[in-house]
């Protein structure tokens, strides 16, 4: 199949919602609505280096969930965490600090917050450090990944949270599934579909792992294949069809390929993509999730499905 050039339009325009903010994450929920999480100013990271967990000032966030026909914006102020991300939890919305430290035994950061749909705090509890994604289920089941030093430790973790790479939470914080069988270095891209099929793409050995079955159960099964692909940052799935990003030094283009048996992929065809004006797309913010794309170009949102994306190049 020879590469292909796809053209998108935007679905939504959120220029009404970010003045005076400014986008955090971009994410798919597993409604297929759009998660965005935005923060009215940018906290300075420690020695322009580090990131903050804890803030020295009060900062306000706002959600926006994102439809084809409409945006529903929640406000969270007076906040003094530092969060990164953003998922629909059952009715509530959960918030969630990619860093937390550790202080000294049983004082630590609690990275994870629950509010409902006024903003109002509900619970707050303890994910680990160095989170790279996080994605939730309809049932309210939190799956984080995380890169190496959430995995290896910093921040005073010696002995991080997150030492397995890849760990499935209930809607409380309590742990119902470890990672026990890939050896994650960096667990680059996550994709949850649903509560019996997780996908997952990690370092070193840049493998696909597939967690099938009920966690928390003892039905649980997990199988790899080889992508061929080095430093993909993401890719959705309609379970045949895989688009990867591209891997190192080719991100914001895709590679569609085929599980043309278990455990092998084929070679792919080179996506590329560009918006309404016929130009590819600068630096957006992207999130691939169960069989679709989510990009973020300024204050516009475009999207695809792998049912869409195979209709047009065939």
């Amino acid at each position: 199949m020879p590469d292909s050039t796809l053209k998108l339009l935007p679905f939504a325009d959120i220029s009404s919602y970010t003045e005076g903010f400014n986008i955090v994450s971009v994410q798919w929920g597993h409604d297929g609505l759009a998660y965005l999480l935005l923060i009215n100013k940018v906290p300075e990271r420690i020695q322009d280096m580090f990131v903050q967990t804890k803030l020295n000032e009060s900062y306000t966030y706002k959600v926006l969930i994102i439809s084809d026909q409409q945006v529903k914006e929640v406000v969270i102020r007076r906040q003094h965490f530092h969060y990164h991300y953003v998922q629909p939890l059952q009715e509530h919305l959960l918030l969630v600090g990619a860093r937390c430290t550790y202080y000294r035994e049983g004082q630590f950061d609690l990275n994870a917050k629950v509010c409902d749909m006024e903003g109002t705090t509900i619970r707050e509890f303890l994910l680990g450090d160095g989170i790279q994604s996080v994605q939730v289920t309809e049932r309210g089941t939190i799956w984080t990944s995380y890169f190496d030093e959430g995995i290896f430790g910093n921040y005073g973790w010696n002995e991080p949270i997150g030492a397995n790479g890849l760990l499935a939470w209930d809607a409380y914080g309590h742990v119902i599934y470890k990672n026990t069988v890939a050896d994650i270095y960096d667990c680059y891209a996550l994709n949850v579909v649903n509560e019996q099929e997780v996908w997952f793409y990690y370092y070193s050995d840049f493998r696909l792992g597939c967690v099938s079955g009920e966690v928390g159960s003892e039905q649980v099964d997990v199988t790899f294949a080889n992508p061929q692909l080095s430093g993909s940052s993401g890719f959705c799935t309609d379970g045949y069809h895989f688009l990867f990003d591209a891997g190192y030094g080719k991100h914001g283009t895709f590679i569609l390929k085929k599980m043309q048996k278990p455990g092998s992929l084929t070679k792919g065809t080179k996506i590329s993509l560009r918006n309404e004006k016929n130009r590819p797309f600068q630096q957006p913010w992207q999130d691939l999730r169960q069989d679709r794309l989510l990009l973020s170009e300024g204050n516009l949102l475009y999207q695809i499905t792998m049912e869409e994306m195979l209709a047009v190049i065939g």
